[in-house]
Order: C-alpha cells, then structure tokens, then sequence
C-alpha cells in the first residue's frame, strides 16, 4: 500500500471534492458556480497532492504550454461567466495535459473485475485499444 502524507490525503480529498463538483455543475446544465468551485478546488487538490513546485512544473513545462492554456484558459472563461465554452476548453486542455496516463489508467481499469469486462466488449475495446496504446493523440 502507498503510504501518503497528511497533506496527499487532504489533497485526495479536495481533489475528490473538485471532481464531484465539476461532475454535478455538468449535470446541472453547467451551473457557472458550481463548475467554478470545482475548478479552484481540483487545481488546488493536485497542488496539495504533488507540492506547489511539482505542479507548477508540470502545468509549466515548454512541450505542454498549449496544453496549459487551454486548461487555465478554460477556468478563467468559467470562472468569467461562459460555462459551456470553457468546459470545452478545459476538456481539451485537460486530454492534452494528461494523455501520458491514459495508458496507465485503461491498464488498471482492466483489471477491475466489472469493468475490465466492459472495456473488452467488441465495440468497446478497439477505442479502449487506441486509448491505451496511443501516447501521441491529437
């Protein structure tokens, strides 16, 4: 088991926080306030979880800067008031930023009993696949 500082489980927890309230603010037909929450509070969880200087690092590196700005571009048009083009913004910039996990996580989604079986179905998997393999998307 991962052993995790007081500050990572914290950071686990506003991050949790910030997924659930962007998830509810899309539900809710993109409620300006709550995407707005759960943007500062999943930017301020992955701080929490990585450190300040590891995060900064990460949004700031010179081949993700287009990445970078669509993410922080897309909060700040959330955050200004335009929910529907922001979150587009900031789910492309979020794809670009983190395409380097995706084959990790597809890896470990497949070993989860349930949904392991639902990523192998036929339509499913050849996506499932592209995803998992592919590190140069877009």
């Amino acid at each position: 088991m991962i052993s995790l500082t007081d500050s990572q489980k914290i950071g686990m927890g506003i991050t949790g926080f910030g997924v659930f309230f962007l998830f509810f603010g899309m539900i809710l037909f993109f409620d300006k306030a709550l995407l707005a929450i759960g943007n500062i509070l999943f930017v301020a969880g992955l701080s929490f979880v990585i450190g300040l200087e590891r995060t900064f690092r990460f949004f700031f590196q010179k081949h993700k800067i287009k990445a970078t700005s669509f993410f922080l571009g897309g909060v700040f048009v959330v955050l200004i008031g335009w929910p529907m083009v922001g979150m587009v913004l900031e789910i492309y910039g979020f794809f670009l930023l983190f395409r380097g996990f995706f084959p990790v996580v597809v890896g470990f989604i497949r070993r989860v009993p349930i949904l392991g079986y639902l990523l192998n179905l036929p339509g499913i998997s050849g996506i499932v696949d592209k995803v998992g393999e592919s590190n140069n998307m877009v």
